[in-house]
């Protein structure tokens, strides 16, 4: 390699982000970078974006996301593989109606003043607006996505894969329409499947309430049955009890007169009651509760549903009629009372059921819905990992998954809002009989009537997620894309959303194409703050990445999240972190523009030294290669904060502050050798670092480049991605430079140790044994990094030195006279009265923890750290002893 050291701009003095990133990313764009040229002799490597809702701007959750999924982008193009990475946005139905209904509260409004069409109007209008916002943020972060195949989950192609799916399945008698129990929101006046319901411990009641037995339509004697929930009496249709409950034994066949309401209801026998839970007997709600709804339909009992959509109460609910369900509920309890039914209240903590979307406390709740029949489609999907088709990372992941998997229920699919993929069933007002087709019909299929509607009801957002794989890429078309990208590579997404939307990509993957939507899924964890909490409005500490960014730029946030995460685990994002990663990028950028500021004052072309490389260079060489082969195994392993942490080392620690400052030695003695190492060193680095922090690699490369007179490609982004060179591991060099190393370390220790002044040299004696020669050989570089001088080098020693501080360094061992290190007086006497105040602090201590008064009252913790205290003075009084002894 020749070194072309015409004279060219300089780098400024300091790295300006802001100055750097958005001319970058317009340079990748126009140089069609991202953008996969199908090649049928290579195999692609392909990311499906997850798709972010468009119910507001990107947060550090996506940041996280979007950063390792460059990383690997970013890692398989500069492999030389057909590369793509699409992107897209999720409709997100219920979530985005949330925040539209929101604003229409703001004005005054609601969905139903505006009535559905100008109401999906307004909400188009929020979708674009947040979809390209979305974009311009990715963007703003570096994501090398292909934005010419970006989708979203409601374009043309997607929605047909949509209805094309619906009724493929509904053919195939995997969809069906019928009444179940379902989790039902009030606020949102949608079902939601159990996914969507996050439960919380709250701490309520138990009430206890006596039901009457009848004789012959009159009262006598009770029954007694507990709930947390007393509103929903108004619903039961039975009371059971468990048949080997011998308390009940002659209660069951006869009825009881529902309280409030005075209706007779069965007393009844079921293997599903606890006789331990409350006094033994339970009521049974089958409209509102799923346990009970089995119970009836084993007993044959009615359905009696007492709630409105949102959360009032019915017709069926007599004398409450119209009441909201908690207000109900302190009514029907206050009534209870009065008429000597309810028997006592106790404290009682359960867990129950919230909206996920907006907290609202859901209610059980029999409805005619849309389900998936899902076990067909689960057993291929367990298959698919059983036989490792795909694989978890973490691979503890894969026994979650298959529990769940295992364990699944039918998928409710239809939701009571607006915004979404329209269900495609069309009733017909005459026949009576469903339409199900993709595009819309004109009349019904089987009388021919055109007195048809369709469905109100939209789908569950996940089901349109569930397709995102290969409804990208074209299906249900065979289009080119489909044939070459599909199946993809991996697919990279937090751990939290595994079932709502890992599992149903496989699910519908495999049924709807015959092959995996992917061979690999790699689940991060969240992102937490420095306190470990989880990050929410509600606690007030959500962080916007683009604050982040202006901050620290674009480079730091990425290699703050990319090395402080491990697949599978929590991360938490600390200041500390982000000041590291910002001082990373000034590290390099300083470093680089020594390196390339020496380039353009050479004396005219410098070139490889020919044959054997002077030991420092060959020890560089060799970590250098060592670390690419490091990274290689790490990146190939999904351990992508630790491949970013040990390039992060290698440059600063054994580059940066070891190689270069050898380097300015030779440099400064006018030997230009060290020149080609340097920018060599320089240049296959940018490339390992440039998939974690791309701008600022970018940036210095393209300078760097431009001195080398050589190009491999027109931008980083492009360059091939080192490869370890093992002819250039030297295992010779890297001991005896390792113990250089420790060589200075332990002079500079000892002179911090002793507060000698930086600029004051201190003499040193090494003795090496055999490896003195080396060392020797680099006793200048030691000399100058360790300000030690005179310095003396031995492979051994026939007598120690006396008075001499002495320290191991490896192998070596290394004295320094005391003579030379302080004035030996003054030291004596600052120490002896340094001894004097130690010993007086620990008299008082010692003093303190003998008082049995103290020990006794004293909190637990006072009293560890009164001892703690002891131990570290009486650590430092052995020290002191020694540097004391030293004096002699």
């Amino acid at each position: 390699m020749t070194v072309v050291s015409e004279k060219r701009d300089e780098m400024p003095r300091a790295y300006d982000p802001s100055q750097v990133e958005q001319r970058l990313y317009d340079f990748w764009l126009a140089q069609g970078c991202f953008t996969p040229k199908i090649d049928p002799g290579k195999k692609p490597f392909v990311i499906i974006m997850p798709p972010p809702n468009i119910t507001g701007q990107l947060h550090l959750g996506h940041a996280l996301t979007a950063t390792l999924e460059d990383i690997m982008i970013r890692w398989h193009r500069m492999l030389g593989e057909p590369t793509l990475w699409l992107p897209g946005t999720d409709h997100a139905s219920i979530a985005t109606q949330f925040v539209v209904e929101q604003m229409l509260a703001a004005e005054g409004l609601t969905r139903f003043d505006l009535g559905r069409e100008r109401f999906l109007e307004r909400t188009w209008d929020w979708a674009n607006k947040y979809r390209h916002r979305i974009t311009e943020q990715h963007k703003r972060l570096g994501v090398s996505c292909d934005w010419s195949r970006e989708r979203f989950t409601m374009d043309p192609v997607p929605s047909r894969a949509v209805r094309t799916t619906f009724l493929r399945l509904y053919n195939k008698g995997l969809i069906y329409r019928g009444e179940r129990i379902i989790n039902w929101c009030p606020r949102c006046c949608t079902a939601l499947s159990d996914l969507e319901v996050e439960h919380e411990e709250l701490h309520s009641h138990l009430w206890y309430v006596r039901y009457p037995l009848s004789e012959n339509g009159t009262p006598a004697a009770f029954i007694t049955v507990a709930t947390t929930r007393p509103e929903t009496i108004l619903g039961d249709t039975a009371v059971a009890v468990n048949p080997g409950d011998e308390r009940f034994q002659g209660l069951v066949g006869r009825k009881a007169i529902l309280p409030a309401v005075n209706r007779e209801i069965p007393i009844i026998a079921d293997e599903a009651v606890d006789p331990a839970f409350g006094a033994g007997a339970v009521k049974i709600t089958p409209s509102h509760d799923p346990v009970d709804f089995e119970v009836a339909q084993r007993h044959n009992l009615p359905f009696i549903n007492i709630l409105n959509p949102d959360g009032t109460m019915n017709e069926n609910a007599g004398p409450y009629v119209g009441m909201e369900r908690f207000q109900c509920r302190k009514a029907i309890l206050a009534d209870l009372e009065r008429d000597g039914l309810l028997v006592k209240t106790d404290d009682y903590v359960h867990s129950v059921g919230h909206c996920q979307r907006c907290g609202t406390i859901v209610e059980p709740l029999v409805s005619k819905q849309w389900f998936v029949k899902i076990t067909p489609l689960a057993i291929p999907a367990i298959d698919a990992v059983i036989d490792g088709r795909i694989r978890f990372v973490p691979e503890r992941f894969t026994k979650v998954y298959l529990n769940w998997m295992e364990n699944i229920r039918d998928w409710c699919i239809s939701r009571q809002l607006w915004w979404g993929h329209r269900i495609p069933v069309w009733y017909c007002g005459d026949c009576g009989e469903l339409t199900v087709a993709i595009e819309d019909p004109s009349a019904c299929a089987r009388c021919g009537s055109i007195n048809i509607s369709q469905d109100p009801d939209v789908l569950d957002t996940w089901f349109s997620s569930g397709l995102w794989p290969h409804s990208t890429l074209g299906w249900p078309d065979d289009t080119e894309d489909l044939r070459y990208f599909y199946p993809t590579s991996v697919m990279e997404t937090a751990y939290d959303i595994l079932f709502f939307w890992v599992a149903r990509m496989i699910m519908m993957g495999l049924e709807n194409t015959g092959r995996i939507p992917f061979h690999t899924v790699y689940l991060h964890g969240l992102i937490r703050d420095e306190k470990g909490e989880k990050m929410s409005k509600s606690r007030g500490n959500v962080v916007d990445p683009v604050d982040l960014q202006e901050t620290y730029g674009t480079d730091a946030l990425r290699f703050a999240l990319s090395t402080g995460s491990t697949p599978g685990n929590d991360m938490k994002l600390s200041r500390t972190r982000l000041e590291a990663g910002r001082n990373f990028a000034n590290k390099l950028w300083n470093a680089s523009r020594f390196i390339i500021s020496n380039l353009d004052a050479a004396a005219g072309p410098i070139s490889e030294t020919a044959g054997k490389l002077n030991v420092q260079d060959a020890w560089i060489m060799s970590r250098l290669n060592h670390t690419i082969a490091d990274v290689d195994r790490l990146m190939k392993d999904f351990q992508f904060g630790e491949a970013g942490r040990q390039i992060h080392d290698f440059l600063w620690g054994e580059f940066c502050d070891w190689y270069i400052e050898m380097a300015k030695i030779r440099l400064r003695a006018r030997d230009e050798a060290p020149l080609a190492v340097l920018s060599r060193v320089l240049e296959s680095s940018l490339r390992l670092l440039h998939p974690f922090m791309p701008f600022i690699t970018e940036e210095i490369w393209q300078s760097l480049a431009e001195r080398l007179g050589r190009r491999e490609a027109a931008t980083l982004a492009l360059a091939p991605y080192p490869v370890a060179e093992e002819a250039a591991f030297d295992d010779g060099a890297e001991r005896e430079m390792r113990l250089v190393i420790d060589i200075v370390r332990a002079i500079r220790n000892a002179r911090a140790e002793f507060n000698i002044e930086p600029a004051k040299p201190v003499q040193a004696i090494v003795v090496a044994s055999e490896a003195a020669p080396g060392i020797s050989a680099q006793a200048e570089a030691i000399g100058i990094l360790a300000r030690a001088k005179p310095l003396d080098i031995h492979s051994r020693l026939s007598e120690k030195p006396p008075r001499a501080y002495f320290t191991l360094a490896g192998t070596a061992e290394v004295y320094l006279p005391v003579a030379g290190l302080v004035d030996i007086a003054a030291e004596r006497e600052r120490l002896a009265k340094e001894r004097a105040e130690l010993l007086d602090t620990m008299a008082r201590l010692d003093a303190k923890l003998a008082n049995e008064s103290f020990t006794s009252r004293a909190p637990a913790q006072v009293v560890e750290r009164e001892r703690q205290r002891l131990g570290e003075q009486q650590e430092k009084l052995s020290k002191l002893g020694q540097r004391l002894a030293l004096l002699e």
